[in-house]
């Protein structure tokens, strides 16, 4: 192992660059003040778009499930006699989950879709 023995010397801070300047003001010297490239550019510029954003009328939704989907997993569930929290726990999801896709605000997953037809042994999807 090498140790360094050299002597470090430690200097006493410099003064702020705010109280040099007014040191600077005070004593009468010029104070020259630079923008620097780029300062300050991170202001709104999206407003270009506004206008699109007023004149479009589509009416825009994520799709949720179904009814028929929501209808058949709650069957199923009291088919079996499981709570939602049972079968929540079947899938190892939440039961807000469970919750949302039995009242129909859930967005559609598949794989969710998908445990929830293993866990409950039946298909809840239906043909189209």
């Amino acid at each position: 192992m090498n140790q360094d023995w050299a002597p470090v010397r430690i200097r006493p801070k410099t003064g702020s660059k705010k109280a040099d300047v007014s040191a600077a003001v005070r004593s009468g010297g010029t104070v020259v003040a630079e923008k620097k490239h780029g300062a300050g550019s991170n202001s709104r510029t999206g407003d270009t778009n506004l206008s699109k954003l007023d004149a479009e009328t589509d009416v825009l939704a994520h799709a949720t499930v179904s009814l028929s989907l929501s209808k058949s997993i709650q069957k199923a569930r009291i088919d079996k006699k499981w709570s939602q929290a049972q079968l929540a726990q079947a899938i190892n999801e939440k039961p807000a989950v469970i919750n949302q896709y039995e009242s129909g605000k859930a967005l559609p997953n598949n794989q969710i879709i998908s445990k929830i037809e293993r866990a409950l042994g039946t298909k809840v999807r239906s043909k189209k």
